[in-house]
């Protein structure tokens, strides 16, 4: 009985003290090609003539051939909480919303008008899954992320560990969502997945929160966890990015040690 008990506590310490990831193996890195000053605080949106800082709850729009700021927008904080992504879809700016760090989670989408930022409508997703931190227009249907945090910002008896990717229908009814695979969660870990959207390869990459990678994920052909198939470096701490349609190859983030965004180009 001793043995047994001394074993099972052997067990649980080593449960509670996990090693740390090891630093991926990276694929290849990709290369900053131009630098704008901004003052971007979660992440960037990009169109063919426009960029978009994020942050929190403003929103701004700069010039994307000179840099200069064309429109600005601020909201309620109380509100407005925690904008965390946007991206250009058709003639709107799309935005993740939730009330970060508050609990429990609650997460809207925030539609602009992309040439004076005005806010257009909301669409509530309500409670529970986690705190949207980007949204996406792909394959004929919404997609969502839903991060999850260790400590605060998190909604106990959830962690990091379920981050979610959720598909949605036209009426913003779930289909289907999927885990994310242990090596990336390993690397994210207390915090989540703060950006994400399909490259001009068709890949799903996805953004952290703090470590200069980019992770690229594929749907399993069998089970709920997504498939990690490679890890990319680059310049951007996480925080939410954005692919330039317009320019094949390039995406945008930002690096919050100077509160640039930054144009990066695939390897």
């Amino acid at each position: 009985m001793l043995t047994a008990a001394l074993a099972a506590l052997a067990l649980t310490a080593s449960d509670q003290a996990a090693p740390p990831a090891p630093a991926p193996a990276l694929a290849g890195q990709m290369e900053t090609v131009r630098r704008y000053p901004s003052d971007a605080r979660q992440g960037v949106a990009v169109g063919p003539h426009d960029i978009y800082a994020v942050s929190n709850w403003s929103l701004t729009r700069y010039d994307k051939a000179t840099g200069q700021k064309k429109a600005a927008w601020s909201g309620d904080p109380k509100r407005f909480p925690h904008i965390n992504s946007c991206t250009l879809i058709s003639t709107e700016l799309v935005c993740a919303s939730s009330n970060f760090p508050g609990t429990p989670h609650v997460s809207t989408v925030e539609v602009f008008d992309p040439q004076d930022l005005h806010h257009i409508r909301s669409v509530a997703l309500g409670l529970g899954t986690g705190s949207l931190t980007w949204i996406e227009r792909h394959d004929g249907a919404w997609w969502g992320m839903f991060a999850n945090y260790d400590g605060r910002g998190g909604e106990a008896p959830r962690d990091h560990r379920h981050t979610t990717l959720v598909r949605f229908d036209d009426q913003w009814r779930r289909t289907e969502s999927w885990a994310i695979p242990a090596s990336i969660l390993e690397r994210i870990a207390p915090m989540s997945i703060s950006g994400g959207g399909w490259g001009p390869d068709g890949r799903l990459y996805l953004s952290g929160h703090d470590h200069p990678e980019l992770y690229v994920v594929a749907f399993p052909e069998g089970g709920g966890v997504l498939d990690h198939v490679e890890t990319l470096g680059m310049e951007a701490e996480g925080q939410a990015v954005d692919w330039d349609e317009s320019e094949p190859g390039v995406l945008y983030g930002i690096t919050r040690r100077t509160r640039e965004i930054l144009a990066m180009r695939l390897p």
